[in-house]
């Protein structure tokens, strides 16, 4: 008699919830978030809310004078785990916090996937303002904000580094690299005294657009998992 060996049924529904996930398309804000008090180190506050003024002192800067509220983050700042994203978008610039609109709850749904949350990671973008339109970040301003990501990097000195999508890829491990070929691999990289493992994996908007690649990004997902910190 053969014997079958049938999938782990916990990690089957974790799946199929990530990947038959309905999206409710709506353009409004979920304020589902609370600011929690986290207990980090006073360098460490301190050196968010510098950084936090620097940004926002910027001069010169269109994204910024568009913009309504600068996004800086949210999450543990004592995480292991950080995610970069791209850039605000129009839900992100009203409430000044990454990921809240239909990208945000998807982003939401495929950490709890991997029983993450946002209390577990911490969230930032590569830009700190919205583009116009919703629109990608030029190459200009990604320069002009690289040094401000790179600065939170190191600030947070997380374990692992996920890069949510190809802006984020380009700007923090290089432009001639494409994400067909670096997702799902982990690289080590340094950002100041911050060395980490980075992997890179889609964009939750590129997800929502492309739901057949939600395939690919469970295999990221169970990659970080998986993975000591």
């Amino acid at each position: 008699m053969v014997k079958k060996n049938f999938p782990n049924p916990v990690k089957l529904i974790q799946y199929y919830n990530f990947i038959n996930y309905n999206l409710i398309y709506n353009n409004e804000a979920i304020n589902r978030y609370k600011k929690d008090s986290y207990e980090i180190s006073a360098d460490k506050t301190d050196n968010l809310e510098k950084l936090k003024k620097t940004i926002n002192n910027i001069k010169n800067c269109s994204l910024k004078y568009h913009a309504t509220n600068m996004v800086f983050g949210d999450g543990n700042p004592k995480s292991k785990i950080m995610l970069i994203g791209e850039a605000p978008g129009a839900n992100e610039d009203k409430e000044g916090m990454p990921f809240v609109g239909r990208a945000g709850a998807l982003l939401d749904k495929m950490l709890a996937a991997i029983e993450l949350d946002r209390k577990k990671v911490y969230i930032s973008n590569i830009v700190n303002y919205r583009p116009p339109e919703n629109r990608r970040p030029t190459d200009e301003e990604i320069r002009r904000y690289l040094p401000f990501i790179t600065k939170h990097i190191e600030i947070i000195s997380p374990k692992i580094l996920v890069l949510l999508g190809s802006t984020a890829m380009n700007a923090l491990i290089g432009s001639d690299v494409v994400i067909s070929k670096m997702r799902g691999k982990w690289i080590e990289k340094k950002f100041g005294n911050c060395k980490t493992s980075v992997i890179v994996t889609f964009h939750p908007a590129f997800l929502m657009r492309q739901p057949a690649q939600k395939k690919m990004a469970w295999i990221d997902l169970k990659m970080i998992r998986d993975k000591k910190i």
